[in-house]
């Protein structure tokens, strides 16, 4: 018991250093992608230290839960992956211990981390979303920092535009300004023109006070339209002119409170009140608008009842047009009118309900999503390990090569899936909690199957198997690579093998001639036999014996001819499976059975080939074998 026990102790030892190192490096990668979504936020603004430093923090927190499970699969596919390369995981599979006890202390870790996870969403993760987004709508208003650039137009003041041919950094002259007071309209500007002027910021930080030097300023006496040529205008030249400019510089921070209605800044109790209460509003909306509606056709209808009496007298058939036509035109002008204007009222009145009614679904599909993606991305953790732990099982390769690729891979699948199901899910095109969950629906059994293979050291990543299977689908065949053998204990016996190919050959030939594969064969007789063809097997085995037989042969011309026999196939000319009932579907269904009697045909004739071949290479052999060691 003990030695279980020191084992745990090393398992959670080492996937807690790995988790430590992964878990910062995903956490910054993610903290990186959104500083460069909120770029423009900060570039420019003068922000103080402690601005930033909130921002980066608040940032940090905010994407603890995302990383959490990018995090665990990258640190167990390490971790397993270790165990793997440096024969750990064999030495405790040696001492009996399987694969599903050596990850049962870390299923309780992992599951500590996920309930931790659940827990910062539903209660830390709204007041730090709230925070950081009162934060970045602070410093989207925060003035930007007065840098006027040499030799291009600097408008980030309101109202102005400004212009420097040349600046001195040091003393902070600015020579050949030019500016452009749009204060009073772009019509109406006031144009000043200096030689030099200072810059600086008042102490409270929200106005310039500007400073210039020997220069001349132009203002309209009178407001400017389009339709006048002359405006009178006065000239003033000056040798130092002072003037504020509005610019507050000072950093505001807006009241986080102000942000609380929204989904991201609720926990689960608050977004279920909020769903709820919603609900109802909306049902409540909802039916006041059909009851409007059915109001509207009654009133319509008791008109149309007191029109109907009074047109008792006309006939059956009126004729609209002629009705209309007969008014004078400016009563046809009026009748127009009215009902273009009753189609516009109702049409707007039409799409204001449908506006309300489809933002108030929007918001409720909203509050709907952040309701279950608190528990789904909890989830996502255990998900996670259960595809980490048995992948770094199998693959057994450390490091940070093979698993990074492998999790990167794997995240990007689950990120697809998720944004996709959560997409369509917003947009109502399918249930919120089928698009929620559908990631963890599709990653859920991969993690299930993987831990069984593992557990029962299934090769699922053997490629030489893979290999093979779709060599033997595609009908491929390996050759033969027999070499001298560097030390040989018994020397063949010639003369029996020499008997034995005899034999062979003519086994072959009445194979060959018994199947007769010059012809096409029987559609019906393929698909439905299903026995095994052991004339065919002896053939096989009888070749396989005396190719191990010569191998031991120190002749090289020898060993050459044995590279020359194919490798048989002994079943693929029969029938497509060992099963009968299958054999009789794949043979109704038409097109797939067409499919798999050409498919028979060409590895009967294959076979045909195969044994010609065995044929003329037993007789090259025995003639080498009569010639040399004979």
């Amino acid at each position: 018991m003990l030695r279980i026990k020191k084992l745990y102790l090393f398992v959670i030892k080492s996937f807690l250093q790995l988790f430590a190192g992964t878990f910062l490096i995903c956490l910054f990668i993610f903290m990186l992608q959104f500083l460069w979504q909120k770029i423009e936020a900060l570039v420019g603004k003068g922000l103080e230290i402690s601005v930033l430093a909130q921002f980066f923090v608040y940032s940090g927190l905010m994407f603890i839960p995302m990383s959490l499970p990018l995090a665990i699969l990258l640190a167990t596919l390490i971790t397993f992956g270790n165990f793997g390369e440096r024969c750990e995981l064999l030495a405790m599979k040696a001492a009996g211990i399987p694969l599903i006890k050596v990850m049962r202390p870390l299923i309780v870790v992992v599951f500590g981390i996920s309930c931790f996870s659940f827990y910062f969403q539903n209660v830390i993760g709204p007041r730090v979303t709230t925070e950081l987004y009162a934060l970045i709508f602070s410093m989207k208003q925060k003035s930007p920092e007065l840098d006027i650039p040499e030799g291009a137009f600097y408008h980030e003041l309101d109202g102005y535009n400004l212009y420097v041919q040349k600046k001195n950094r040091d003393t902070g002259m600015l020579y050949d300004v030019m500016i452009y007071n749009f204060s009073d309209g772009f019509e109406n500007a006031h144009i000043i023109v200096a030689d030099s002027g200072r810059m600086e910021m008042t102490a409270d930080k929200k106005y310039l006070n500007l400073h210039l030097y020997s220069g001349e300023q132009f203002e309209n006496l009178k407001t400017q339209s389009m339709a006048q040529k002359n405006v009178p205008y006065r000239r003033e030249s000056f040798r130092e002119k002072h003037s504020l400019i509005e610019f507050d510089a000072n950093f505001n921070q807006m009241d986080a409170s102000a942000l609380s209605n929204q989904a991201a800044a609720k926990g689960m109790k608050d977004l279920g009140h909020s769903i709820d209460s919603m609900n109802a509003r909306f049902d409540s909306i909802g039916r006041g608008y059909y009851t409007d509606s059915r109001r509207i056709t009654y009133k319509k209808a008791e008109l149309t009842n007191t029109d109907s009496v009074k047109l008792q007298n006309l006939p059956r058939r009126v004729n609209l047009d002629s009705l209309f036509n007969v008014q004078s035109h400016k009563k046809r002008e009026q009748l127009v009118q009215n009902a273009l204007s009753r189609v516009q009222t109702q049409s707007s009145d039409l799409s204001m309900k449908s506006y309300i009614t489809s933002d108030g679904d929007k918001n409720i599909r909203k509050h709907q999503k952040f309701w279950w993606e608190k528990i789904t991305l909890s989830l996502a953790c255990l998900i996670f390990f259960f595809i980490g732990a048995p992948l770094g099982a199998i693959i057994r390769k450390g490091g940070l090569g093979m698993p990074v690729i492998i999790s990167v891979i794997l995240f990007i699948f689950y990120y697809v899936i998720e944004n996709t199901g959560s997409k369509m899910a917003r947009e109502g095109e399918l249930a919120m909690w089928f698009g929620v969950w559908v990631s963890t629906m599709v990653l859920a059994p991969l993690g299930a199957w993987l831990t069984y293979k593992a557990n029962g050291d299934s090769v699922v990543f053997n490629i030489d198997a893979y290999k093979a299977f779709f060599m033997k689908l595609l009908g491929l065949r390996s050759k033969r690579h027999i070499f001298k053998k560097e030390v040989i204990i018994e020397d063949p016996d010639y003369v029996e093998v020499c008997n034995r190919l005899n034999i062979l050959q003519q086994q072959c030939k009445a194979y060959a001639e018994q199947e007769r594969f010059d012809h096409a064969p029987n559609y019906i007789r393929i698909f439905t036999r299903n026995e095994d063809d052991t004339a065919i097997q002896e053939i096989n085995d009888e070749l396989e014996s005396i190719v191990e037989t010569l191998g031991n042969s120190t002749d090289t011309q020898l060993l050459n001819n044995l590279n020359e026999y194919p490798i048989l196939s002994v079943s693929a000319h029969k029938s497509p499976s060992r099963f009968l009932w299958l054999n009789a579907v794949c043979g109704i269904l038409v097109p797939i059975g067409i499919v798999f009697y050409l498919r028979i045909w060409m590895f009967g004739h294959r076979l045909d080939k195969d044994l010609k071949n065995i044929v003329e290479t037993s007789e090259r052999i025995i003639e080498r074998i009569k010639t040399e060691h004979i």
